[in-house]
């Protein structure tokens, strides 16, 4: 049997373990915000030109970023349907209510153009999505946020180092999250961050990631007291994942570099496929955007078609996979959220999309591998 090519790896590209022993030997500071945590957020925030906070995961950040918005019971907070639940959950979490809207067929990512329709005098945020790094129409989402007076908070989970018309995803909003989770681009086995792009909300930032307390300010001598003043939580990674991630964040253009190639060599040995009307290929780059290689997806024609083309890989040792089950269509969905409008496009594609194997280690050897069973299995007829 040939070897597996798994549909994910974590991956070591530098001196993450040099790092960790650092952390503990001469750093000797395991808990959070130690010399790591703060490598990593000057990282981002020079990279990206935002501050950053460094936090245990993306779903943590979002938790953060919803009490900085403060969403109370029955505020409602629009975003796609097709996303991972920590999208929704953070808001639900504070008492929001989750409005579900449809997505782009071509980018799979919210349609700003059914945003406005879906506001109402109870919306207070709008939670664009950058599905596998590609960039939503954040001008329009912007511009829609700015006259209706809400809060913007993109998702950026897959998209560090995404840009759209020069400007990176995450930094464009009020507020951007990232995630360092093993099956992202750049990884801490768990992580994220929260960017602050609005100055405003900075200073009650540090509060909330500091459990509630003014920590940050007693440091600086602003206050004279050190003490509990507003709600937060333990947000905060050990320095030992920090360490980890900061080697990974010294590499991220080389990581993001080979991922791109492989997308490319994918697109190349796919395209005669999707040209015969076989698949659809994932959405390339767009005039304005600048995609960081997160993920490769083909779509199908048919929930059937998805499942036959799973188990032929599955055959040949090839491990591709689904992605998102529509929130609005979960237990869950259906208690906390409502729908605005027809979700066609989100229940359509959701049974069509198939994410192939992509990870930094990954050979363009073991692309052609995959193209080739995939171009098998339509040659079947």
């Amino acid at each position: 049997m040939q070897t597996s090519i798994s549909y994910n790896r974590p991956f070591i590209v530098g001196k993450e373990l040099y790092n960790i022993a650092q952390a503990v030997i001469k750093h000797s500071h395991l808990a959070g915000d130690g010399y790591f945590t703060k490598q990593c957020q000057d990282w981002l925030r020079s990279r990206l030109g935002s501050p950053a906070l460094l936090t245990h995961s993306c779903t943590a950040a979002l938790e953060m970023a919803a009490i900085l918005a403060d969403i109370g019971p029955g505020d409602e907070v629009i975003m796609p349907s097709y996303t991972f639940v920590s999208t929704a959950n953070a808001f639900v979490l504070r008492g929001g209510v989750p409005v579900f809207v449809d997505i782009r067929p071509d980018t799979l990512n919210i349609d700003e153009s059914l945003i406005e329709p879906a506001i109402t005098d109870r919306t207070k945020a709008i939670v664009p999505v950058h599905y596998a790094g590609v960039p939503c129409a954040m001008d329009v989402i912007m511009d829609i946020a700015d006259r209706h007076g809400l809060m913007v908070i993109e998702d950026a989970a897959q998209a560090l180092l995404s840009s759209d018309s020069g400007r990176f995803l995450g930094t464009i909003g009020h507020m951007g999250t990232l995630s360092f989770h093993e099956t992202k681009n750049i990884i801490s086995g768990e992580g994220g961050a929260l960017l602050i792009n609005n100055p405003d909300l900075l200073d009650r930032a540090h509060i909330i990631w500091e459990k509630g307390t003014n920590r940050r300010q007693f440091f600086q001598g602003q206050v004279d007291k050190y003490t509990w003043v507003d709600i937060g939580s333990s947000f905060l990674p050990s320095d030992m994942t920090a360490a980890f991630l900061y080697a990974q964040l010294e590499q991220a253009e080389t990581i993001i570099q080979k991922r791109r190639e492989i997308c490319d060599h994918y697109r190349a040995r796919l395209a005669p496929l999707e040209k015969k009307g076989g698949i659809r290929l994932a959405h390339g780059e767009s005039a304005t955007g600048n995609h960081n290689g997160h993920i490769f997806y083909i779509i199908t024609g048919a929930l059937e078609e998805r499942s036959g083309l799973i188990t032929c890989l599955r055959n040949e040792n090839i491990h591709a996979v689904f992605h998102y089950i529509p929130l609005h269509s979960s237990p869950a969905g259906k208690k906390f959220g409502r729908v605005a409008g027809d979700l066609k496009h989100t229940q359509d594609l959701s049974e069509k999309v198939l994410r192939l194997p992509l990870y930094y280690e990954m050979s363009l050897d073991d692309v052609d591998r995959v193209a080739d069973v995939i171009s098998s299995f339509y040659s079947r007829g």
